[in-house]
């Protein structure tokens, strides 16, 4: 395994143990925030990810989730966390897009670090075709959340 490789594994693993954001907030009933269940049926990987819209509504104010799973789909939960809150809705389209794009491109595109952060450690998953869906399911979950508030 490369060094890259290596630093790669370690922050799934981390955010896999610490995970950012995991412990669903207390729901509102303010129309800026929706929630969304994702089950990933092959492995029954599950993420409950609740999404708050600024008062404007555009921009993420926050997002909590729980769900248990395999280390990938509770990093993957971690990552995204921790990148989109403050992000607009487009912009948040925008990085679902890229990932969704990158994770079934069965490596032959590679997350920028830049723009994705901790998450582009998940690149290497796109050359796994099972484990696609543990990765992408909280993303689809925000997506999803993001399309009801």
């Amino acid at each position: 395994m490369s060094g890259l490789e290596d630093l790669y594994q370690e922050l799934i693993l981390d955010h896999s143990k610490r995970p950012h954001g995991k412990g669903l907030l207390e729901a509102t009933d303010d129309a800026h925030e929706a929630e969304s269940h994702q089950r990933n049926p092959i492995c029954g990987d599950e993420i409950t990810l609740r999404a708050r819209i600024s008062g404007e509504g555009d921009r993420i104010a926050a997002v909590s989730w729980d769900g248990a799973g395999c280390s990938i789909s509770q990093a993957s939960a971690s990552m995204l966390t921790e990148l989109v809150v403050g992000k607009t809705r487009a912009e948040a389209t925008t990085l679902i897009d890229g990932f969704r794009e990158a994770l079934r491109s069965r490596g032959a595109v590679e997350l920028d670090e830049d723009l994705y952060g901790d998450a582009a450690a998940l690149t290497g998953v796109s050359r796994y075709v099972a484990r696609v869906k543990c990765a992408m399911l909280a993303w689809v979950a925000l997506e999803d959340a993001l399309l009801r508030a």
